[in-house]
């Protein structure tokens, strides 16, 4: 048996790491919708966790090369309350009452987002340069961040709550008008699917072309009709999710509708920011894969003695990894001040923590060098499953805590046998 799934796994080409966590990821689903009674596992509860997982995860992509490098970021969870905070007063206050122009301007949401990003980025590369450039460990100027942009928060908001945001910044944070609807998730479910077989047949063609070994054809159409199955019974899942009954019937009342008997069921769809996450992964499994920026983290990662004397800027690579960093880490805080409606002071408390984990339980290496980032958006997905299956079951939050910190050990834990046993 063992034997026979060796023998799959190497035909398919399937990371072994992922697929160990999607077999976990499989296990905690079934586990907890039988002790939740079938709650768990409702197209409701799925919706839910989707979106709840997305802002954790667009921040995981980065801290995998973050991590990758050798390196650790401890002031994500701050710096997300700091931008949350900053676009918050850029459309509640800046631009209707400093500058006299009025709420939901059709470019607030703008302004707001690239404000937050272009900040982000200069946060996160300044950080970054006192780390290369200034030899400081990476956990100390970090930490000091931790502390600094918490308590820049108080010190320029007084700790108030800043409401309400933009109409359609809004539409970021997801939500039943935050969504594609029933029809626009299916064109993205066949035109993902199309993409996943356009890709696979072409890194087969190409791999042939340059006569690197390629995958049986049985084992082509396994890949992709996996991961087929897996969007289409995704967005099922999306479209079987139906929106509020008291929202529905605003909706039809104000659209002049006829409700039916038993209520106007309307699917809500993808989520604008499971969208964005969709993106994000996109675009940094390609930073990380196909770029010379990826391939440089990766190689200092590896041995950075042996990366500078190769010809790669070490420090700029590291100020380059925090200034990507502080911009995925302004999306999230725009994702999570959309979904809430408000800047609060607790914005971002313990998300550093669920970043980390996320990223390591994923796969990525504290020793550096070893990471993907499709493992840390599973490993996202992980921490917030078993967050919302215990929440199902009525757990108490300090015994969450302790739940994620046991799971979170065991992962490096498992990661360091891995590693003893692959040296010897």
């Amino acid at each position: 048996m063992t034997r026979a799934i060796r023998s799959f796994l190497a035909a398919t080409e399937i990371d072994t790491r992922l697929a160990g966590m999607i077999g976990a990821l499989a296990v905690i689903w079934i586990g907890f919708n039988f002790l939740s009674g079938g709650l768990f596992l409702s197209s409701r509860n799925l919706w839910n966790l989707s979106v709840q997982s997305s802002s954790i995860a667009i921040m995981a992509t980065g801290m995998v090369l973050i991590i990758v490098s050798r390196n650790i970021d401890l002031s994500v969870g701050s710096l997300l309350g700091f931008l949350g905070y900053t676009m918050a007063m850029v459309q509640a206050m800046w631009i209707p009452t400093a500058l006299g122009l009025g709420f939901n301007q059709p470019y607030t949401w703008i302004v707001a987002l690239a404000v937050g990003i272009v900040l982000g980025a200069l946060i996160g590369a300044f950080q970054g340069f006192v780390i290369s450039y200034g030899g400081v460990p990476a956990f100390i100027v970090t930490l000091g961040g931790f502390l600094v942009w918490r308590g820049l928060i108080f010190w320029y908001a007084q700790g108030q709550t800043i409401a309400p945001m933009d109409a359609t910044y809004q539409l970021i944070g997801g939500g039943p008008a935050g969504s594609l609807g029933f029809t626009a998730s299916w064109i993205v479910a066949i035109l993902a699917s199309l993409a996943i077989g356009y890709s696979v047949i072409m890194s087969g063609r190409r791999r042939r072309a340059y006569g690197f070994p390629v995958r049986p054809t049985w084992a082509v159409v396994t890949v992709i009709a996996a991961g087929c199955v897996a969007v289409l019974g995704a967005v099922w899942v999306a479209n079987n999710y139906f929106w509020p009954p008291a929202l529905a019937t605003q909706f039809a009342r104000a659209n002049g509708i006829t409700e039916p008997p038993g209520g106007l069921q309307i699917p809500t769809g993808i989520a604008y920011p499971v969208l964005l996450l969709i993106g994000v992964t996109l675009a940094m499994n390609y930073l990380a894969t196909r770029r010379k920026f990826g391939r440089y983290v990766y190689s200092i990662g590896g041995n950075p003695d042996a990366a500078e004397l190769g010809g790669i800027n070490v420090r700029r690579t590291i100020v380059g990894t925090y200034a990507v960093m502080g911009i995925l880490v302004a999306i999230s805080a725009g994702v999570q001040t959309a979904r809430l409606n408000a800047a609060v002071t607790n914005l971002g408390v313990q998300n550093e923590l669920d970043v980390i984990a996320a990223a390591v339980i994923g796969g990525t290496s504290f020793s550096g060098g070893i990471g993907t980032i499709t493992g840390a958006v599973l490993g996202a997905i992980v921490m917030q499953s078993l967050r919302s299956g215990m929440v199902l079951l009525r757990v108490d939050s300090p015994t969450q805590d302790i739940v994620v910190g046991v799971v979170l050990v065991t992962a490096v834990g498992l990661d360091a046998f891995a590693r003893r046993r692959s040296a010897r």
